[in-house]
């Protein structure tokens, strides 16, 4: 059985970091990524990368001032997050994909077969 496990989330103020984990269990994947969903919006992509970890993908919202980084041999990739804004606030997902959805772009949700349950990021201004 698959499983997806976040952790990490919370409230910080706004120039504060925050660093998010996602624990995956019951196979490998050719990508893990990050997307979120603000009160209101549609979920939006924010970072991914390859099973190897040398290919990476970015938002442009979030691209400079967020990280996205892979531990094979734990099955868990993070998502470190710097000088984190308001508009930050959102639930963030962990997703991951397989080889089955290889069709659509990493950073189109129908990538990703696994979803975690989420975690609430808050940023105050």
């Amino acid at each position: 059985q698959v499983q997806l496990v976040e952790s990490g989330g919370g409230l910080v103020q706004a120039g504060d970091s925050l660093s998010l984990s996602c624990a995956a269990s019951g196979r490998t994947f050719t990508a893990m990524g990050w997307f979120r969903q603000a009160p209101g919006k549609e979920r939006e992509f924010v970072a991914t990368s390859s099973w190897s970890g040398q290919s990476t993908w970015y938002a442009a919202s979030v691209k400079g001032r967020f990280t996205i980084s892979r531990d094979n041999a734990k099955n868990t990739v993070y998502l470190q997050m710097n000088s984190l804004k308001p508009e930050d606030t959102a639930v963030y997902y962990c997703s991951a994909a397989t080889i089955s959805s290889s069709r659509y772009a990493y950073t189109d949700s129908r990538r990703y077969d696994y979803w975690g349950q989420g975690t609430q990021v808050t940023v105050s201004s």
